[in-house]
């Protein structure tokens, strides 16, 4: 790949990461405590962009560069990697309230920043292999996991805004967004180097994807709102998912 590719899927996978996790501190700094009800519609807007692109975009993208096996070998290790970071870093989920009674504490707010920028590393390698695979991929997959990171900038700044620190918080959700810049590195090396390794980081990039959709969105959507208000936006980000990908 040349140079300057390189440093364009770079640039657009920290920017996708800055805006993500950088929104989403902004929100919480002018927007502390939001509605039950809105945030479980953040939360499923999220989840339901996301399995659009993941069914529609990245699994088939992969099965038209490596066999099924294989693409199930990737999207097994994209669940397993991002199961082991939830079991091995600190997390943070702000419907459910986990941990609540420590997110005064500003020091558990940069450990849950440092455990966000860790996972953006292989969500940045979900969009430069996207890029590797095709323009319009990577755009698609920056777009949409920059709106998955809202969220997260948004739990992450939340401790911060508990110990009086507003500023502070905005400031690290922002810096944990220039991890996935990183990734996106990575992703556009690794996915530029042969087919079977490109399908095969598409495959681990939907796998990673699905868990996050699974395991943390349509929960806490439920947990922060248990009315109708995450399935209303789990089908208007399914609605602008499909819209998307049609283009």
């Amino acid at each position: 790949m040349p140079e300057t590719n390189l440093l364009y899927i770079t640039l657009y996978s920290g920017l996708a990461g800055v805006l993500g996790t950088g929104g989403g501190g902004l929100l919480a700094y002018y927007w502390s405590r939001p509605s039950r009800k809105n945030f479980s519609m953040v939360l499923g807007f999220a989840a339901g962009i996301m399995l659009v692109i993941i069914f529609m975009e990245l699994i088939p993208e992969s099965l038209e560069l490596v066999s099924s096996p294989l693409l199930i070998i990737g999207l097994v290790l994209g669940i397993g990697v991002f199961l082991q970071l939830d079991l091995l870093l600190p997390h943070y989920h702000p419907a459910t309230g986990e941990d609540g009674r420590h997110t005064r504490y500003l020091n558990k707010g940069y450990l849950i920043a440092s455990g966000i920028a860790l996972h953006n590393l292989p969500e940045g390698l979900a969009i430069g292999a996207g890029f590797a695979a095709s323009p319009s991929l990577g755009f698609g997959l920056a777009l949409i996991i920059a709106i998955h990171n809202v969220p997260e900038g948004l739990a992450l700044a939340m401790p911060f805004n508990a110990a009086g620190r507003r500023g502070t918080g905005l400031w690290i959700s922002v810096v944990t967004g220039l991890a996935m810049g990183l990734g996106g590195f990575i992703g556009g090396l690794v996915g530029n180097v042969s087919p079977l390794l490109l399908g095969i980081s598409l495959a681990f990039a939907a796998g990673a994807m699905l868990y996050i959709v699974c395991d943390e969105l349509i929960p806490d959507a439920y947990d922060t709102s248990p009315d109708h208000s995450p399935i209303i936006g789990i089908v208007a980000g399914v609605v602008l998912g499909l819209i998307f990908v049609s283009f």
